[in-house]
C-alpha cells in the first residue's frame, strides 16, 4: 500500500477550507453588489421624482410671494405652488423647504424669493424664487434638489 497515490485527509481538509474561503468572499461580494444596486435604484427613482416635480412647478404660472415679515412668528415671504400632479410611489415622499428652512410635508411646493447678488433669501419678490425639494424613501432622506423659478 505504500505505492498508492492519493490525497491524505489533511490535504482534503485544506482544499475544502480554501474552497469555503473563496465561497464566503464570493457571497460577500454578491451581497455588496446587491446593496449597491438597491441604493442606485432608490437614488435614480428619487432623482426622477424630484426632477419631474420641479419641471411641473416651473410650468405653473409665477406666483409673487407676499413681503416677508420678520416679526415673531415670521410670516409671508414665500409663494405656494400646488404640487403632486406627478405620480409618487407610496413609499416615497416629496417635501419642500420653506423660508425658515423647515420641511413642508404637504403636497405644496414653496418658492422663496431670492437675491442672486447675495445668494440669500430676499425680503421682497423681484421675480426670482429658489425652490428646494427633498425626497424621502421611508424615513431616509435620499436626495435634495434645488432649482429656481423665474418670472417671465
Amino acid at each position: 500500500m505504500k505505492n498508492e497515490k492519493g490525497l491524505s485527509l489533511i490535504e482534503v481538509m485544506i482544499a475544502t477550507a480554501l474552497l469555503g474561503l473563496v465561497g464566503v468572499a464570493f457571497l460577500g461580494a454578491m451581497s455588496t453588489a446587491s446593496e449597491a444596486l438597491f441604493v442606485a435604484n432608490e437614488r435614480a427613482t428619487a432623482e426622477s421624482l424630484a426632477r419631474s416635480q420641479m419641471e411641473y412647478m416651473k410650468d405653473l404660472d409665477y406666483i409673487t410671494a407676499a413681503p416677508y415679515n420678520p416679526g415673531p412668528p415670521p410670516s409671508g415671504g414665500e409663494a405656494t405652488y400646488n404640487g403632486a400632479k406627478i405620480s409618487v410611489p407610496s413609499e416615497y415622499e416629496i417635501r419642500s423647504i420653506n423660508r425658515a428652512g423647515g420641511e413642508d410635508t404637504s403636497i405644496n411646493i414653496k418658492g422663496v424669493p431670492w437675491d442672486s447678488q447675495t445668494g440669500l433669501p430676499a425680503s421682497t419678490d423681484e421675480g426670482l424664487q429658489r425652490v428646494r425639494l427633498v425626497i424621502y424613501h421611508g424615513d431616509n432622506q435620499v436626495l435634495a434638489l434645488e432649482g429656481f423659478k423665474v418670472k417671465r
